[in-house]
């Protein structure tokens, strides 16, 4: 029974026991008496009436006031410290009950945080056995998520219905950047644990692969299948899946590896190489036609006027320069797509220099400086032959001419850039050049059986002498292709510090998805959101200045799957509001409007089960912006307000502050969209385990327990 209803029975009672046997001896002396007496009766009882009736009624109410106070100190107050022993006994083990109330209830709390502390001792001695019998199978199961963490590849693996347990960082940076558009979002993300890689790739495509792959394992052959396939955008991805094979039955397939590659650069590059090609040839068409027609009047005439000489000569050099430069602007045009028939890697260039340099004078005592370098230029490059065909070369200098000094200058002009080697001495000639650059390279013990030219080749770039007659030096020139800035994207630091959470082994027996009111709330997926604004009154024109969520899957909180927004709200911000939220105006001028960040974190939060702190606020902001952007929120939504509400009942605040505190939560920062989300998250897998000790452990089950809380009336 509620304890508002046990009260109200005591009160019942009290009244019950203060009226009662006075009414019953009155009544037993009025059966006693003789008519002549009970007018007599009547007539003394009316006169004390009033006095009578204060005093019933003063010590009723001065019965109820005590009544009251012990039914607070004992039955409210047994209430709440039953509530958080449960805490300590799940949710926050570091939770003690506080001494209050009267001594008998202080006595029983201290007695409870004594046998806590004792419980805690024992919990750790177990987890300290358990963790270690686990010790080895995480290391592994890490191992493996480090190793495919770091790859080069873009890797992705997925169970057989197609949700993805697996991807590394480098598939997350490719395909968020596939995701992107000229007025992208940020945060949307089109990969994540737990979705689905149709939503990325053919199903038809995949599926015909998954077949071919089956065939080839009932064939006894390597089980592997290829496909190029095209996104929403465009690009064409070249995709390689490979089988997951059971430990326990080696033909079992359990899940596919899937190693992706983004070939839309190499195929543009292709077409634009035959347009080259094509423009070439036919540009020096006209060209060498008119350097032979010159040609051959100058040789059959040799007795020929000098004008007319000089005509057919100036013809000759014209053509000749025309053709030069043609092969300069093709050059420059075609520098980045030069096909490597070597692997290079992208690196800053004065990494290059600066590993050069250390080679030179650790090796050769020769002092190097520098001069006139681009600390923010990247190459494509093999660093290692690179830099021992620099080394090679001052090796070569010192023996022939033995300069005071080198110096290295790095510059860049469109897409090619320029290493130069400079030195001050005398010049040298073209066949020594020549000669140096066709032997193989040798410095001191150290040989390679490349060649300068070969080392070149490998870069399809160039090099070359040239001579600064004026200021008395020369310099040897590299031509290298620069990288571009997609190719050298900075891996993003995820939120949280520790490694990326881009696996779940455990979801290799991961079905379905739906949000079936029936489906226990540890088996779902959800997105919990917060929202910043710009006021309270969503009905009264306030708007929405930044959206921040993330997902939980497999019950846990994914930290580098977010989503984190700031919004245009199309309207001045209330200056009262920019301490509580940090967002200036200067933050959101430029940011998109809710027109395009709405239908991105609808995407985001599709297939799952939203959750909010207060979620009746937020959730009316989304719902008047759902006309004007076309996209509608049908999916369940779950409040920590209301759960907590639910889960302890007779505590006084369920502000997300103080549920934090409660459940032992520690945030660094609060009243931002993203921490706040993070937050609530948090909250909720508290949460999960105490309404399940309750009997509520269906999403339905939550939100019917949910409707009945004092808290679920308010409306906005």
């Amino acid at each position: 029974m509620n304890a508002k209803y046990r009260f109200l029975l005591a009160v019942m009672v009290l009244g019950l026991l203060m009226t009662g046997p006075f009414m019953v001896t009155l009544l037993l002396v009025w059966l006693s008496m003789s008519e002549n007496e009970h007018a007599e009766m009547v007539h003394l009882l009316l006169s004390h009436l009033p006095t009578g009736i204060m005093m019933t009624v003063t010590g009723f109410v001065v019965g109820v006031v005590v009544l009251r106070n012990l039914f607070k100190q004992y039955v409210d107050g047994l209430l709440r410290m039953s509530e958080k022993l449960r805490l300590m006994l799940g949710a926050n083990r570091n939770f003690r009950v506080t001494p209050e109330g009267p001594p008998e209830v202080q006595h029983l709390a201290r007695a409870a945080n004594d046998l806590a502390q004792q419980r805690d001792v024992l919990l750790d001695d177990v987890s300290q056995q358990i963790a270690a019998a686990k010790a080895s199978v995480e290391e592994e199961k890490n191992r493996l998520a480090a190793l495919m963490s770091e790859l080069a590849q873009a890797v992705v693996v997925c169970n057989l219905d197609g949700r993805i347990l697996l991807y590394n960082n480098r598939a997350r940076l490719q395909f968020k950047a596939l995701g992107q558009g000229p007025t992208s979002v940020s945060g949307g993300a089109l990969i994540g644990l737990g979705r689905s890689i149709f939503s990325i790739l053919e199903k038809n495509q995949v599926q015909h692969a998954q077949e071919v792959i089956r065939q080839r394992l009932a064939a006894g052959k390597v089980a592997m299948s290829n496909f190029i396939t095209t996104l929403r955008g465009g690009q064409l991805l070249r995709v390689q899946m490979v089988p997951v094979l059971g430990a326990a039955d080696a033909e079992k397939v359990t899940g596919y590896v899937l190693s992706v590659e983004n070939i839309t650069r190499n195929m543009e590059q292709e077409a634009r190489r035959d347009q080259i090609l094509h423009s070439l040839t036919e540009g020096s068409r006209a060209a060498l036609g008119n350097i032979r027609a010159a040609v051959t009047n100058l040789v059959d005439y040799p007795d020929m006027e000098p004008a007319l000489r000089e005509r057919f000569l100036t013809v000759v050099a014209d053509e000749v320069a025309a053709m030069s430069r043609r092969l300069d602007e093709t050059m420059a045009e075609s520098s980045d797509s030069m096909k490597m028939r070597w692997p290079l890697e992208d690196i800053l260039g004065i990494d290059v220099i600066a590993a050069a340099q250390r080679r030179i004078e650790e090796t050769l005592d020769l002092p190097i400086k520098t001069e006139e370098l681009d600390d923010a230029l990247w190459v494509k490059v093999d660093s290692f032959s690179l830099v021992f065909a620099l080394l090679f070369l001052a090796s070569r200098l010192q023996d022939h001419y033995a300069p005071r000094e080198l110096r290295f200058r790095l510059t860049s002009e469109g897409k090619l850039a320029y290493l130069d080697l400079n030195w001050a001495g005398p010049a040298m000639s073209s066949e020594t050049f020549y000669t140096w650059e066709m032997e193989s390279m040798q410095v001191g013990g150290e040989t390679t059986p490349l060649s300068l030219r070969e080392v070149i080749d490998r870069h399809d770039g160039e090099i070359w002498y040239q001579r600064e007659k004026a200021a008395h030096r020369a310099f040897f020139r590299f031509v290298l292709p620069v990288a571009t800035p997609e190719e050298v994207a900075v891996e993003e630091r995820a939120h949280g510090g520790d490694r990326p959470e881009y696996y779940d082994f455990d979801l290799f027996n991961y079905a379905d998805e739906s949000t079936d009111l029936d489906r226990k709330l540890c088996d779902l997926t959800y997105t919990v959101f917060d929202t910043e604004t710009t006021g309270l009154e969503p009905s009264n024109g306030d708007e929405i200045i930044q959206i921040g969520a993330a997902r939980i899957v497999n019950h846990r909180l994914l930290r580098q799957e977010i989503f984190d927004q700031l919004v245009d709200p199309e309207r001045p911000l209330k200056p009262e509001s920019i301490p509580i939220h940090g967002i200036s105006e200067d933050m959101v001028r430029g940011q998109p409007n809710i027109d395009l960040v709405l239908p991105a974190f609808h995407e985001f939060c599709a297939d799952t089960v939203l959750i909010a702190h207060n979620a009746a606020f937020d959730m009316r902001f989304l719902q008047l912006k759902e006309k004007r952007t076309g996209v509608h929120f049908a999916q369940p939504v779950l409040d920590t307000l209301l759960l907590s509400a639910v889960v302890h009942p007779n505590q006084e605040s369920h502000q997300l502050d103080v549920i934090l505190e409660r459940l032992g939560i520690q945030i660094e920062s609060r009243h931002n969209a993203l921490e706040d989300a993070l937050a609530t998250g948090e909250a909720f897998l508290k949460l999960v385990p105490l309404l399940g000790e309750k009997g509520i452990v269906t999403i339905r089950q939550a939100l019917e327990a949910s409707a009945k809380t004092y808290l679920a009336r308010v409306k906005y």
